[in-house]
Order: structure tokens, then sequence, then C-alpha cells
């Protein structure tokens, strides 16, 4: 054996420890998922219960499975650019904006347009020579009152564009909290958001919740019980229709019919409640409300919205009247978590404000004892509390929560941060576990079939050199699947088809060895003179080959996504394991073998 053999083996049994450790996470996590499938459910619940840390401590470092393998969700998210455009223009907006902005709104709701241009467009059609910088310089340093409109289109571009870059971070902290394994988010275009979770099937609703939540907590003040039952009175009898019907007799009667009281219950005296309503009748009356008739009717300073949970045995929601201006919103919170009422032990949400909002939520309250103030996230009102005494510790919680979970998405939502416009989901797959049992069985059988294929050519065509070159190529499969655990990288189809892919690569090193070695003998050098030409010549070639490959794959792996990235990253780990399987290994046994004064080893 030649003297630098010793340091090659002591590589080689390093390379093989590390890759044992790393993958017998997987094998120990694949056991334990074998173990909880043959439980009965009362079994399985008390076993997970009691094993909770160490199934999550295995599940966090086994071998992750992309979203086409394990199955899950398949989500693509757009900003609401026509609301960030509103949000830009605040308190600056007028008639021609909005009808502009509304129209944009509706050909985007049919058509794939760029929001940005068709509004700007849209605008300038109907108000030629008018200024769209009148509505935006106010509340940006980049514009003036003299700006172009080109440059306004430039503003709302960037804007957009920070916000979808915003967006992304924010959804990668919730899912991060939210504990799903390497998550896929990525930016698509100049609005949308790609977002891959594998494994996720039990809590979708939750997932929905959580991407779509923008986080905008307010805390409003209501409006005055007479006046909302008042500015109901007023609405009822806008609303009001007479029918003429004829009785049995043939003497017709006329009566008063209401849409609004069929489906919103009269509480029939002064309250902040208009009244209530079924949550499958609440798209009806918000129809009916928002005629413009009827928006005429209710005061500038109050907006009605839903609470958040049903307040009644029949499962109805409150409809209430909040002052239309927010005393206090959610950027004065420095904390939030889970907590507990002490009275009725149901969960809730305990926050934290900041020294300003402290001070606002002091006089907030001390100017509003024996009133409600309502707390307000994303447009639904979830709690509002009589105030008894002035809170000057800058403390408050939202209540009316379904339960411990929703406290700790909705904590989760509160400390990743608000979202600069809301998305909406336009496209939603789910990809089963059954699907992924059939893309791990045909990826396994294709990597098996191809490796059968080219392990009998090599026995059959290099004899000896060909058996050693399969024991390589065996160790190289390994030793990617050890890389791969132990980068916490994901494994997708794509990526096994690197694997395939690297297969081939991983012979193709040795074919060219061992072509070399049967050039060197047919010259009529000995064997071992023979081998040590082998390598050493085909080693540039080896080299030029793999290298090239390998930044290529780092290219992929720099620039694609998803499916793309996933080959990428095997195959870069595959390139990095056959230059090691292909040149050290391989020469550490053909040393054995050809050690002492007749070796006997062929190469065909």
């Amino acid at each position: 054996m030649k003297k630098n053999n010793s340091t090659k083996i002591f590589f080689i049994i390093g390379f093989l420890v590390l890759t044992g450790f790393y993958l017998q996470f997987s094998v120990r996590h694949w056991l334990e998922e074998r173990h909880i499938s043959s439980l009965d459910e009362e079994a399985r619940t008390e076993y997970l219960f009691q094993n909770a840390d160490r199934l999550a401590n295995l599940r966090s470092r086994a071998l992750n499975f992309g979203l086409d393998l394990q199955g899950g969700m398949y989500v693509t998210l757009e900003l609401a650019t026509h609301q960030l455009i509103s949000e830009l223009a605040r308190d600056q907006r007028d008639d021609a904006f909005d009808e502009a902005l509304q129209t944009t709104f509706e050909r985007s709701r049919t058509a794939n347009i760029d929001v940005v241009a068709e509004f700007i467009n849209e605008f300038e059609r109907n108000n030629e020579g008018a200024r769209l910088s009148r509505y935006f310089h106010m509340n940006s340093d980049e514009l003036t009152r003299a700006s172009t409109n080109d440059e306004v289109r430039d503003f709302l571009n960037q804007q957009r564009s920070a916000a979808v870059d915003r967006a992304v971070e924010i959804i990668r902290n919730r899912i991060d909290r939210f504990g799903v394994t390497e998550p896929s988010i990525v930016k698509q275009g100049t609005s949308r958001i790609v977002v891959e979770l594998p494994g996720v099937d039990d809590d979708q609703d939750r997932v929905r919740s959580l991407l779509r939540g923008t986080a905008r907590l307010e805390f409003r003040t209501m409006a005055n019980s007479n006046e909302i039952r008042n500015t109901f009175e007023r609405i009822v009898a806008a609303l009001n229709e007479t029918e003429t019907i004829e009785g049995e007799d043939g003497e017709t009667e006329q009566i008063v019919t209401n849409p609004l009281l069929d489906v919103l219950i009269d509480l029939g005296g002064p309250d902040i409640r208009m009244g209530y309503a079924s949550p499958r009748d609440t798209a009806t009356v918000n129809d009916l409300l928002r005629r413009e008739s009827i928006q005429r009717l209710i005061p500038g300073n109050m907006e009605l919205m839903w609470g958040a949970r049903q307040e009644t045995e029949g499962g109805l929601l409150p409809l209430l009247g909040v002052r239309a201006t927010a005393e206090l919103t959610g950027e004065v919170i420095t904390d939030a978590r889970p907590a507990f009422d002490p009275q009725t032990n149901a969960p809730e949400v305990s926050m934290t404000m900041n020294r300003d909002g402290a001070r606002t939520w002091s006089m907030l309250t001390g100017a509003n004892i024996g009133r409600p103030v309502a707390i307000i996230l994303d447009g639904m009102v979830y709690s509002y509390p009589t105030v008894r005494t002035q809170i000057s510790d800058g403390r408050s919680s939202i209540s009316g929560l379904g339960g411990l979970a929703e406290a700790e998405d909705l904590v989760n939502i509160l400390l990743s941060g608000a979202l600069p416009a809301p998305l909406d989901i336009i496209e939603e797959r789910t990809v089963g576990a059954t699907l992924g049992e059939a893309s791990i069985r045909a990826g396994f059988n294709s990597a098996l079939f191809g490796l059968i294929v080219v392990c009998l050519f090599m026995i059959f065509y290099y004899r000896t050199g060909g058996g050693i070159a399969n024991l390589a190529l065996v160790l190289n499969i390994v030793f990617i699947l050890g890389i791969l655990s132990a980068f916490q990288a994901t494994l997708t189809l794509p990526g096994i088809a690197g694997i395939v892919l690297t297969i081939g690569m991983a012979v193709d090193a040795n074919v060219l060895i061992f072509d070399r070695i049967r050039e060197e003998l047919r010259s009529g050098k000995s064997i071992i003179a023979a081998i040590d030409s082998g390598y050493n010549n085909a080693m540039s070639a080896i080299l030029d080959a793999n290298i090239t490959t390998f930044l290529t794959a780092l290219i992929l792996f720099s620039f694609g996504m998803g499916p793309i990235k996933g080959f990428a990253v095997t195959l870069m780990a595959g390139i990095v394991a056959s230059l090691f399987s292909a040149i050290i290994i391989t020469r550490v046994i053909v040393d054995w073998l050809t050690r002492g004064r007749n070796p006997s080893i062929s190469f065909g």
C-alpha cells in the first residue's frame, strides 16, 4: 500500500462516519413514522404527546422532502396593488382618483394587466393634463407638486416592488414561526409571491389566514348608541319596499317589505350594535349597505364593521358602529404573547405598547371611562371592552378568540409585522400524500434501474475495474444523501433526476481512468505504472468536466427557483461526492488489490 493512502483512508473513514451520523436521523425518523402509523388512534395520540420533543428534533434533522414528494400546499398570492395606491394617496383622494382606481380594479379582476400602468392611463384618459403628483407628493419625499405622471409611475412601481419584498419577508417570518420545514417563498413578476409548504395538510385554513392576514391592528372608539340607532332607522326607511298582494277574496292589500330586515335582526332600541346576522347573510347585508344611496345616510365619522366572533346561541355576528378614524394602530405594539383571561380562562392575546403608544392609550382610556373601545384587526372587531379605569402602563389584550391556536397565530402575525397591503390568493393547489408516495416510488425505481444497468455494463466491460467503480458508485449515492441531510437541503423529484445524472457522471470519470490504464497496458507498461499513468493523465479531463458542470449548477441554484433549485442542489452535492468516490475511493481499492508482486486485477 502506498504511503499517501493512509491520508486517503482517513478521509474516506471520516466521510463515511459523517454521512452515517447525518443519515441516522432520517433512518430513525422513518422507523418512527412506521411505528406511529401502526398504532391505533388513541395510542398514536398518547405516543405523539409523550414524545413530542424527541420526534420534533428527529423531524428537523431528517432529510427534507419537497412538495412534489411529500405533498403539501402550493399557493400563489398577489399584492392588492389598487389598495396600496389608495393607501399611498391617503386623504388626498377625490372622485376623479377613486373613479380611475375603481375602473382599473374592475378590469384587473377579469384580465391580467399592470395595475399601476392601467391606473395612470385611465386617469389621463378622463383627466387630460392633470398631474397625479397632487395625490402623492404630500406623503412622499421623492415627489413634488410639479412631478410628472411618468415620475409618479416610477414612484408607484418602486413602492409596489418594495411592498412585495416586504411581504416576502413577513410571510417568511410567519411561516418560520408556524413551523413548516424548508418552505419555498419566492417573488414572481412584479406583484406575486409563490409559496410552497411541504407537509402541510391538516392546517390549511390556518395557513390561509396566516398568509392573507394583513395584521392591521387598530384601536377605535365606538359610535354613540343613539347615533347608531338613528342611522339604522334611516337605512331601514330608505330600503322599505311596498308590495301589493291579492287575497283569496279578490281584494288587494299593500304590505311593506325590507330586504335588510330579512337578514339583519333589529335590536329594537339604541345599542352599539346595529343588529345581528348569520355569517352566511353578512355578504347580503354588505351589498345593501354599499349602495350609494345608503352610504349617504351613514355619518362620515362612523364606519360599520362586523364582529369577528359569534355572540349568540344561534351563532350570529354583531354589526357594530365604530368611529371612522383610528386612535391608535398596531405600530405601537412592542410585544405580544398568548395568555388566558383570569375571569373566564378563555385564551387571549396580551400586548405591550411602546412609550408613545402607552401615552396615547392612557389618554384614550382616561377619556372614555364607562364607554367601549373597539380593538380591530383586519377590518373585524375582535373585542370592544368597556373601559373601567385609565390604563397607564401601555398594556391591552385581544379577547374573543376561537382557541389557543388562534391566539398563537395572532401573536405570530402581530410580531411578524403588518403587510403593506392585503394579499389575495389567486391560485392554490394541494398535493396529496398519495401523489407524493407515487413520485417517490417512480423516482426510486428510475434511479435503481439506471444504477443496475450501469453496474452490469461496467462489470461486463471493465471486469474487476468495473466492480470497483460500482462499489464507489453505491457509496457515491450514500454520500449525496448524507450531504443533503447535513446541509438541511430539500430532496425534490428533479433532485432525484440530479442523482440519476450524477450516476452517469461518476461512472464517466472511472471510464476515462480505466480507458487510460488500458492504453498504458497496451503500450507495454507494467500494471502499477499503467495505473499511475491512467489516474494522472485522466485527472485534467475529469476536473474540467466536473468543475464546469458544478459552476453551471451553481448558476442554476443562484437564479433558479422551485424545481430548478432542487435539481441544482442535488447536482452540486453529486459532483462533490462523485469526484471523491471516483478519484479517492477507487484509487485506494485499486492500490490495495495491486499490492504484492503478483497483482491480480483486470480492466477488461
